[in-house]
């Protein structure tokens, strides 16, 4: 089994490169939390997907944490990796989204993985079960996403933005973006439309759990993506868009896996102290060693 971990952000609301910083009691990053919990639950393969400037570092870094037994893969997210075929004449700076950071690791994953953001916390039940569905899976068409509940997502620093799922017994009908999630006074708002959110509403913070399936679709809605002129300067392809999309062509099915564990991420800089308490309690508990690794 492979995780991968997207890590090519700029941490803009964070102010610095927030995945790189040492939040555990040994200065750990958030992210080799992740990979602990993964290898924990039987995970062999690690990929990570970041900037060309931190590749070299991170590849270093991690070869000297975690087993030898591990495979481990380091990728860079470049905007000139295109679909063949494809040439464009633009000055674009920009990355092209997390569906496209996805995409750069088709040629080293082969069979089902999980795909997590970097910069947050998903807890060791959620690696658990996503273990446990991918090693009973029957059909290449059912996908898998980890949820957790609305309330226990929310920063106390600022908005967060949120994918609020619809689910019915189980399966996931569809994603909404939310940008702008705010809790005023208890009451858990969106502050685009002025809704109110319930708080055990199911949201998806991008743990996903796909197939190398997903590859060729990426590839397909990224050159249609391209072909639209004013895509090229600034917009995005979002992976939550991609596998909706193959849901509703009736491509996969996209079951929903409760997480049971807690989540915490590193929105603003603010919630940088919360984050180093929870993972020294967290140690002081031992639930994870101190050091991390040996």
């Amino acid at each position: 089994m492979t995780l991968l971990l997207m890590a090519a952000g700029s941490g803009s609301r964070y102010g610095k490169l927030k995945q790189f910083d040492g939040l555990g009691p040994n200065e750990e990053f958030l992210l080799e939390y992740s990979v602990f919990d993964a290898i924990t639950n039987g995970f062999d393969h690690i990929v990570v997907i970041t900037k060309e400037a931190n590749q070299e570092f991170l590849k270093e870094y991690l070869a000297e944490r975690i087993p030898s037994t591990i495979k481990l893969d380091v990728l860079v997210q470049d905007i000139n990796n295109l679909p063949k075929g494809i040439k464009l004449n633009t000055e674009r700076i920009k990355p092209w989204g997390t569906a496209h950071a996805v995409w750069c690791a088709k040629d080293v994953i082969d069979s089902e993985f999980v795909i997590i953001n970097a910069d947050d916390y998903y807890g060791k039940n959620a690696f658990e079960s996503a273990a446990h569905f991918i090693n009973n899976l029957d059909s290449n068409n059912t996908y898998g996403i980890v949820g957790y509940s609305l309330k226990d997502t929310l920063s106390q620093h600022g908005s967060v933005s949120r994918g609020v799922c619809n689910v019915e017994n189980g399966h996931l009908l569809s994603i909404q973006e939310h940008t702008k999630i705010v809790a005023v006074d208890d009451i858990i708002v969106d502050e685009d439309s002025g809704n109110e959110l319930e708080p055990n509403t199911t949201v998806s913070m991008n743990f996903w759990i796909c197939n190398p399936s997903i590859f060729n679709y990426i590839e397909t809605y990224f050159k249609n993506f391209l072909n639209v002129p004013e895509n090229l300067e600034k917009s995005e392809i979002y992976l939550p868009f991609v596998a909706q999309e193959m849901m509703v062509n009736g491509l996969i099915n996209i079951n929903v896996i409760a997480s049971k564990s807690d989540w915490f991420g590193v929105t603003y800089y603010e919630d940088k102290t919360e984050a180093v308490d929870t993972l020294k309690s967290l140690t002081e508990q031992k639930e994870y060693p101190s050091p991390l690794w040996n």
